[in-house]
């Protein structure tokens, strides 16, 4: 994929990632290690819970989320966070199949530092039925072209 400076960036584009499966043993090994409560990790316990079955950690769904930006959005110098604004909208389950869309809201010169500025994106991670699981909207650092 042609890398992209600041100057490639549009309000409007819109980028779009391939496919990521999140399966029963995947989303136990992340929460055993990152977020270890019960409707992440038994199915009867999570079958009594909030969730109403087994559920991926929202921290699971972002780290995929991350992995699929960085796959699909082609910066430069990689995806540098600024801020960032996370939002569930909905658990994600074992069997789904998560993907990402990208797009660009703003670019913002810096004033202070002309060899950069900041774009303001969002990013909508979907299921298989297009259901948004997790709407992340932030701000990347993005470098001008030398």
């Amino acid at each position: 994929m042609q890398q992209l400076y600041m100057d490639d960036l549009h309000p409007g584009d819109v980028f779009e990632s391939g496919e990521y499966a999140l399966d029963t043993p995947e989303i136990k090994t992340f929460a055993r290690q990152f977020d270890p409560q019960c409707f992440h990790l038994d199915e009867s316990a999570a079958a009594n819970s909030f969730f109403h079955g087994l559920a991926a950690s929202g921290w699971h769904t972002a780290a995929v989320t991350m992995r699929l930006v960085v796959e699909s959005v082609p910066l430069a110098a990689g995806i540098i966070g600024a801020s960032v604004e996370l939002s569930w909208m909905r658990p994600v389950r074992p069997g789904e199949r998560l993907r990402v869309k990208t797009t660009v809201n703003e670019i913002m010169p810096s004033r202070g530092k002309p060899d950069r500025g900041i774009a303001r994106m969002t990013s909508e991670t979907l299921n298989q039925l297009d259901d948004i699981c997790l709407v992340i909207h932030h701000k990347i650092v993005v470098f001008k072209r030398s």
